[in-house]
């Protein structure tokens, strides 16, 4: 299996060029819900040590559907195949670049809830318009053993997510082990209660605000991803739902950029647009760098060749 590794803000990618399964030629929502499904076992291999990591999120490359697209993707860590990732698109990009497939200027990349578009600035700078995202509900309360009463928004950045801010714990590094015991229980009593999107839609994320920790920032998060692993990055899933949040709020002008700082101190420049349903049109700048080029090898007397699982 040929993989080119990339980091965006901390944030590992894994782009997987060829070697995948055959998920057919149907819509990306059909062939993620495939991968999903019937090749468990495969994705897990290509993301779980000894080849991966907990925070990695692999980049399938699969044809797209809509002939303008660069290229379809189907993302996922080592616990779900994902609707859209903003890291993840932002290192494919550069990805694509390294490999001299695109070049500077605006592509198109089509994923399981939709096209989104990315605009190379320079081989590690990318702006991601994502799909339009969308406050669901606002402030929901819920029981936490150890935290008390916790109140967030519910909301969609192509993801589902639980956005509190500020904080119950101060989201600083040495409090990563802390913050990620909270949002793990937050996340479980969403579940418990019944809390989540629309149609039964689960929170998969977590997301804890506190205050940015350089002049120029909005405000810095600590977001659980559904493997329970943090996000070294500030998230491009969740900036699109905090954004929406924001919009809702009048806590953000249309077109006004904010700095949204990671738990690590990696950043995004993030903005809106009205989007035509209501929600908002989220745009995404971040960096993201190639770290290596490699392939995988998936040999039958290797006893972890399915990957590490406890």
């Amino acid at each position: 299996m040929h993989v080119i590794d990339s980091h965006t803000g901390g944030e590992p990618t894994r782009v997987i060029l060829d070697g995948g399964p055959d998920l057919g030629t149907g819509p990306l929502s059909e062939r993620a819900a495939a991968l999903a499904t019937d090749h468990r076992d495969f994705y897990r291999s290509v993301i779980l040590e000894p080849r991966g990591q907990a925070a990695m999120v692999c980049a399938l490359l699969v044809p797209p559907v809509d002939p303008s697209c660069v290229t379809g993707v189907i993302y996922f860590d080592a616990e779900a195949v994902l609707g859209m990732c903003g890291h993840g698109t932002i290192g494919l990009a550069v990805t694509l670049v390294h490999m001299g497939r695109i070049g500077l200027g605006q592509h198109r990349i089509e994923t399981p809830v939709g096209v989104v578009t990315v605009d190379v600035r320079d081989p590690n700078t990318v702006t991601v318009t994502n799909i339009e995202s969308r406050r669901i509900h606002r402030a929901v309360s819920v029981e936490v053993a150890g935290l008390g009463t916790v109140t967030g928004d519910i909301a969609y950045g192509g993801n589902c997510f639980f956005l509190v801010d500020p904080s119950p714990i101060p989201v600083e590094p040495g409090n990563i082990k802390a913050l990620t015991e909270a949002t793990i229980a937050v996340r479980t009593a969403l579940h418990e209660a019944r809390l989540g999107g629309e149609n039964g839609m689960p929170v998969d994320h977590v997301i804890f605000y506190g205050p940015a920790r350089t002049p120029e920032g909005h405000s810095r998060n600590f977001v659980l991803c559904p493997d329970d692993a943090y996000d070294r990055s500030p998230c491009g899933t969740g900036s699109s739902a905090r954004l929406a949040c924001l919009a809702a709020e009048g806590r953000l002008p249309q077109g006004e950029e904010i700095v949204q700082e990671s738990v690590i101190g990696s950043s995004y420049r993030l903005s809106w647009q009205p989007g035509p349903g209501g929600g908002v049109i989220p745009s995404i700048t971040g960096q993201a760098h190639v770290m290596a080029e490699s392939q995988l090898f998936f040999l039958p007397n290797d006893p972890f060749r399915q990957g590490i699982h406890l």
